[in-house]
């Protein structure tokens, strides 16, 4: 790959990772600030108030998706990128300076709501303008590689999360990080999204974008109506997240709290845990999305699919008592190399689903209404079940999701070697040919 190429990919990476960095951080400190908000009735219940402004965030995804991606096919990928980080910044700031329960009642947790709302829109654009531009950036035979790095900087901004976590949990006391402690990545994330915008304005945009030659109308670039006349193709978008946006959000935000609240881990061991094995997670991504460059992309999803399915019930089981480090370490990275076959490759797999025109809105749409519907309601779902004394029955849900997915998966096309400029109703297999590399 050029230089150019990378450059683009870089700073593409770079901005996903901080805008990953705010939205997890959320999930990993609602522990701290839980009480802070909602301080009546017991810690299970304080967490699903917060777990609820949590999946609220994913509701405006839709939103966002449809506003942002509308912005990315008729503006540009760098406009709606440059768009999605500044949102960010603002709703990480809010949530810095919201006030407490004490001080305002339950107008800090409206104060809270707003901030998460917010990252819904930021969010909902962000995944389809950066999953569009990494995978449009990109030589077409390293599609899969590159576009790996959309879950090498998610991962990346929630490894950092947590080991500022760590930081914190190891330099100040539980009173402090209950107090005022919790404060601090929110006003991380917002100094580091206002960095990326600076970064953002200077990056270069496709060529595929600059030069589509697909056919669709100027007047339908990031319509609806546009998005209608690929009904087969969004739907597959939404089946095909299902299982992987479930599995996901249970072994990355979810899996924290399960350490430490269903299994006794202390809290600062279950950081650790969650820490170690997103670090190694990170580092699989390239590897597979390489490997799909080569035997392409549906053995990778088809492979998460059935692991998704016989393995969640017996690793969650397991889980549960590991009891230390060790185990619960082993386990957890057992179920992340699972879900790599999905993390790594979705995001060009889906980008290569729909034309250039509406790519963007294809991807955002139907991706965020599976996120709401799936990644964004896992953890209270999984909450309610442990609440309701059946906590296996989270598992067997997550498994369930994979199962509708592994369906999809054998049925879809192959997507790899498909020419970007030429997709469309009767999309034409091409042989990868060199991309030119602009002089700019």
């Amino acid at each position: 790959m050029g230089r150019a190429h990378w450059k683009k990919i870089w700073v593409g990476s770079a901005g996903n990772m901080v805008e990953w960095f705010d939205w997890f951080v959320y999930a990993s400190f609602a522990t701290y600030f839980a009480g802070a908000f909602f301080p009546e009735g017991n810690d299970t219940a304080k967490l699903m108030n917060t777990a609820g402004i949590f999946a609220v965030g994913f509701f405006m995804r839709p939103v966002g998706g449809w506003l942002l991606g509308r912005v990315a096919d008729r503006r540009g990928r760098k406009t709606a990128l440059t768009l999605t980080v500044t949102l960010m910044s603002a709703s990480a700031l809010l949530i810095a300076i919201a006030p407490t329960y004490a001080v305002a009642g339950y107008g800090g947790a409206a104060v809270l709501l707003v901030a998460r709302l917010l990252q819904g829109l930021s969010v909902g654009g962000e995944y389809a303008a950066s999953a569009t531009y990494l995978t449009e950036a990109s030589l077409p035979q390293h599609r899969g590689f590159a576009s790996s790095f959309q879950y090498v900087s998610m991962t990346a901004g929630q490894i950092l999360g947590l080991g500022l976590q760590i930081v914190l949990q190891n330099t100040m006391s539980s009173q402090a990080l209950h107090s005022w402690g919790w404060r601090i990545p929110f006003i991380v994330g917002a100094l580091g999204a206002a960095v990326v915008f600076y970064l953002r304005r200077a990056m270069l945009e496709t060529e595929v974008y600059e030069e589509s030659g697909d056919d669709t109308p100027d007047r339908l670039k990031g319509t609806i109506e546009a998005l209608l006349a690929h009904k087969r193709e969004a739907f597959l978008v939404i089946a095909l997240t299902m299982g992987g946006t479930v599995a996901y959000y249970t072994y990355t935000t979810y899996l924290t709290k399960y350490l430490a609240h269903s299994a006794g881990l202390p809290k600062e061991t279950a950081t650790l845990v969650s820490f170690c094995a997103l670090i190694v997670f990170a580092c699989l991504q390239p590897l597979a999305g390489r490997l799909s460059d080569r035997i392409g992309r549906r053995p990778l999803l088809i492979t998460f699919a059935l692991g998704s399915t016989f393995l969640t019930v017996p690793i969650m089981t397991m889980l549960r008592h590991a009891g230390s480090f060790w185990p619960a370490f082993g386990l957890s990275l057992l179920a992340l190399v699972v879900i790599t076959g999905y993390t790594s490759i979705n995001a060009c797999v889906k980008a290569e689903l729909f034309p250039t025109g509406v790519r963007a809105l294809g991807v955002a749409l139907p991706y965020a209404i599976a996120n709401a519907l799936f990644g964004g309601t896992a953890e209270y779902v999984a909450l309610w079940f442990k609440k309701a004394g059946m906590e296996s029955g989270f598992s067997w849900y997550v498994a369930g999701c994979a199962a509708v997915s592994l369906i999809v998966y054998l049925a879809m096309r192959e997507t790899r070697g498909i020419d970007l400029n030429r997709v469309g109703a009767t999309a034409e297999r091409a042989e990868p040919a060199p991309a030119k590399v602009a002089s700019r």
